[in-house]
């Protein structure tokens, strides 16, 4: 029996396979920031759905660290039946749904480390005999930088790069285009929240690309977090910084809070579909400021960072 047609056959053998996965990359995930971290290690808080939906998940929290102010690392294993609110929302037919995934967002004390983003799901689709109707995978990764360093933009999507190279070498592009149009606050004249990363959703099994094919993409793209990130934050965690980066940080991190709040749509329909909202809310940052009308002086750091976020930068 093919590992497709076993599948098929039994798609909790799938399942389990997924969940597994994701529980061991939250653990060293957790486990490598905690060790650059220094001080601070995470909390977690397991949940679970109210009466009538299934599943649960495993937040894990870490604060006032070293380097991490706020740091993040969620999954959730959740099913349940499909909703109107689901239909429309999400333009699906079915009649029971599982989701099983990972997300994190990592805010650093020092203003010259950068925030990321990052996450890897699946997405299975049941009809009423119980028979799998569709499943897809979707995630990726962003950096959120407050002071631009091209060395370090660079180290960043190239890891991606790599990635994604050794499965096909024309994905990076259109999943750098994909997150440079994703993360963008359009009331804000297009200007994205950082300097992007790779997005992509929908990823289904096909005759050209079988489910173990998905899945080792996948674990290929999680497993590459930690050293796209970790060589960043250990170069710039004990830079010298002052009143006037912190001001521009919370600046930045006003525009941050405004995407998820205003434009992200797993945060938009998360609640508003009874989701989780201490977990949800778990992006935002600790401290973030609203100036009135504020630019920054021509010529300086600040402008360099706004300049590319309103103009997205081809890296590699």
């Amino acid at each position: 029996m093919t590992t497709e047609v076993l599948y098929k056959t039994n798609p909790l053998v799938f399942r389990e396979r997924w969940i597994e996965f994701i529980y061991t990359l939250q653990d060293t995930i957790c486990k490598g920031l905690e060790l650059i971290d220094g001080k601070a290690i995470f909390i977690e808080d397991r949940w679970e759905r109210e009466e009538g939906e299934g599943g649960g998940g495993k937040t894990r929290t870490l604060t006032g660290g070293l380097v991490f102010e706020k740091a993040g690392v969620n999954t959730s294993v959740v099913f349940g039946k499909v909703t109107d609110t689901m239909r429309r929302s999400l333009q699906i037919e079915g009649d029971t749904w599982f989701a099983c995934g990972l997300s994190l967002v990592l805010h650093p004390l020092n203003p010259y480390v950068p925030t990321v983003h990052a996450n890897w799901r699946y997405f299975e689709l049941y009809n009423a005999a119980g028979e799998v109707a569709d499943r897809w995978f979707g995630g990726g990764t962003d950096l959120t930088p407050y002071y631009l360093f091209e060395e370090d933009a660079k180290h960043f999507h190239q890891t991606l790069k790599n990635v994604l190279d050794d499965f096909d070498e024309e994905l990076y592009p259109r999943y750098k285009k994909n997150c440079d149009d994703y993360f963008v606050n359009t009331h804000r004249n297009k200007e994205t929240r950082g300097i992007g990363g790779i997005f992509y959703d929908h990823l289904r099994p096909d005759e050209h690309t079988d489910l173990e094919t998905l899945f080792r993409f996948q674990q290929a793209n999680g497993n590459s977090f930690l050293p796209a990130y970790l060589p960043i934050v250990e170069k710039r965690k004990d830079s010298k910084y002052a009143e006037r980066e912190i001001e521009w940080q919370e600046i930045r991190r006003g525009r941050y809070v405004e995407f998820n709040l205003l434009h992200d749509r797993g945060t938009i329909f998360g609640l508003k579909t009874n989701g989780r909202t201490e977990s949800i809310l778990m992006s935002l940052p600790p401290r973030a400021r609203w100036n009135y009308d504020h630019h920054p002086s021509p010529g300086t750091e600040e402008e360099k960072l706004l300049n590319v976020c309103l103009h997205p930068v081809n890296w590699i």
